[in-house]
């Protein structure tokens, strides 16, 4: 793990997951998600709560997400479930307007890269109050449904907005999602807010742990701003 904050000053592009990274896992939005995946499941497979929970968990497991296996196994639309499952209740999350001001001052370019889909991504970010914190949103439509941590996924975003791995930074809350963007180059960095147990195999792919990324990027901005 870098020593200090000032091994990030080559860092010009700075890439943020959604779900429980740039809102707290204590807000439970994904718990909506993960239930109204279920429902979707029993409903089109005409099976009971216990077997939908293990087909979801299989194709999540197999795919990366449930999407892509629906779509392979069951010829699932993807517009049609995303609109179905992100029909959830936001007013869960906290506006976090401070965060987009931190966001707002690091130096370059600012992205969100999602697995959600982008009408969803963007009623959390307004509801954050991060609309104009970032300057593009790269979501599972653009990556032809093809998801983190799948590493297609990385050469997709960097490809499509130009980005180079070795000065950018990636903050994810789930760590098997960091390996990927290590192994190209990123600066990886892990929220350790309860979302996920921990690194499976090792941390050798994460180069911070945090806890609060206000007070990550509160850090960044002091130590850049000294130098």
């Amino acid at each position: 793990m870098p020593a200090t904050m000032a091994a990030l000053s080559n860092i010009d592009t700075w890439i943020f997951d959604l779900d429980n990274t740039l809102y707290p896992a204590k807000a439970a939005l994904f718990p909506q998600i993960d239930a109204r995946m279920g429902q979707y499941i029993q409903r089109l497979l005409s099976v009971d709560p216990v077997e939908a929970h293990r087909i979801q968990k299989s194709l999540y497991h197999t795919h990366g997400m449930t999407l892509p296996g629906l779509m392979s196994l069951h010829g699932v639309d993807p517009h049609h479930f995303l609109t179905d499952v992100h029909d959830v209740d936001i007013d869960v999350i906290d506006p976090h307007p401070e965060l987009g001001e931190l966001i707002g001052r690091l130096p370059g370019r600012k992205f969100v890269f999602t697995n959600a889909d982008a009408p969803y991504a963007t009623r959390v970010l307004a509801r954050l109050g991060l609309s104009e914190a970032f300057d593009a949103l790269h979501d599972i439509h653009a990556l032809g449904y093809v998801p983190k941590p799948q590493a297609p996924a990385y050469a997709h975003i960097c490809a499509t907005h130009d980005i180079d791995p070795i000065t950018s930074l990636f903050v994810e809350d789930m760590a098997r999602n960091l390996a990927p963007a290590k192994a190209i180059g990123m600066t990886t960095v892990w929220i350790d807010n309860g979302s996920e147990q921990g690194p499976v195999g090792g941390s050798s792919h994460i180069d911070y742990i945090i806890e609060d990324l206000a007070g990550f990027l509160a850090g960044v901005l002091t130590e850049l701003e000294r130098t």
